[in-house]
């Protein structure tokens, strides 16, 4: 049961891969696009995400991986937890920007993100459980009637005593989940131009980030008090809507606009 357990994150992020390429089809031929390049990227885009967002955790963690006390065997661990979206995100778009330049394609790549934007934030919330099976990245003791129970052998230093933990797994999932009916069901954001709807994916994802990220007790770098990847959101959050009101400023064409995800 232990090894299979160990598994559980894997699978969750694998069902999460599953559910943004369904729905990403079904947004792809409605901005234009063949279904055929979608998963034709897809196979450069999944990998590229994965070992970004391996990558990320590594480098902003590498007392884990590296020194006296680290296992570089380790890092390659990822049904053991430890995923940056950070990195995840950075490696498939620059994957996604190289696939486009290689020759036209039937939908732009702003197209193209827009389409992925939703069913991104669907496989983030999916992917999310993964911690809960794992018993990590929770936040602060808590009694409220949804806290998390954790064994005692994986609670941090400190905080033995306490049973139950504040959820933060649970709060970051259902944000996604509310940040992806925004994008699918709000009219407003169907008439964004092209690109900034995947911009306010990320704006919308670092707005709760910052505040669930704060809730975390597991150790992490800080930068004058407060939390590496807090700082990390801050930036993305800011600089991508400074991008949206800036290009919605500006002159250009409008957005293709894409239904409801019904067919």
């Amino acid at each position: 049961m232990g090894v299979v357990t160990l598994h559980y994150y894997a699978l969750c992020i694998l069902l999460g891969i599953i559910v943004a390429l369904g729905l990403g089809a079904v947004r792809w031929r409605k901005s234009g696009g063949l279904t055929s390049e979608l998963y034709d990227l897809a196979i450069y885009v999944i990998p590229a995400g994965i070992i970004g967002g391996r990558l990320y955790h590594v480098i902003t963690t590498p007392e884990l991986y590296f020194g006296a006390h680290g296992r570089l065997s380790d890092a390659i661990k990822i049904w053991e937890g430890g995923m940056g979206i950070w990195g995840a995100v950075f490696f498939g778009v620059l994957v996604a920007y190289l696939y486009f330049q290689r020759r036209r394609r039937s939908i732009t790549l702003p197209l193209a993100l827009d389409a992925l934007a939703p069913g991104i934030l669907i496989a983030q919330a999916i992917g999310r459980w993964g911690n809960w099976f794992n018993h990590e990245l929770f936040g602060g003791p808590s009694s409220l009637p949804w806290a998390l129970k954790i064994p005692l052998a994986d609670r941090p230093l400190g905080y033995e005593k306490f049973a139950t933990f504040t959820p933060t797994f649970l709060y970051e999932s259902l944000w996604c989940l509310a940040c992806a009916g925004v994008i699918l069901f709000f009219p407003r954001v169907r008439t964004l131009r092209p690109g900034n709807t995947f911009l306010l994916y990320i704006f919308l994802y670092c707005t709760g980030r910052m505040w669930i990220e704060a809730l975390r007790i597991d150790r992490a770098h800080l930068i004058w008090g407060i939390r590496l990847n807090v700082w990390v959101a801050l930036t993305c959050g800011i600089v991508s809507l400074l991008f949206i009101i800036k290009r919605e400023r500006s002159d250009g064409a409008p957005s293709v606009e894409l239904d409801t995800i019904n067919p």
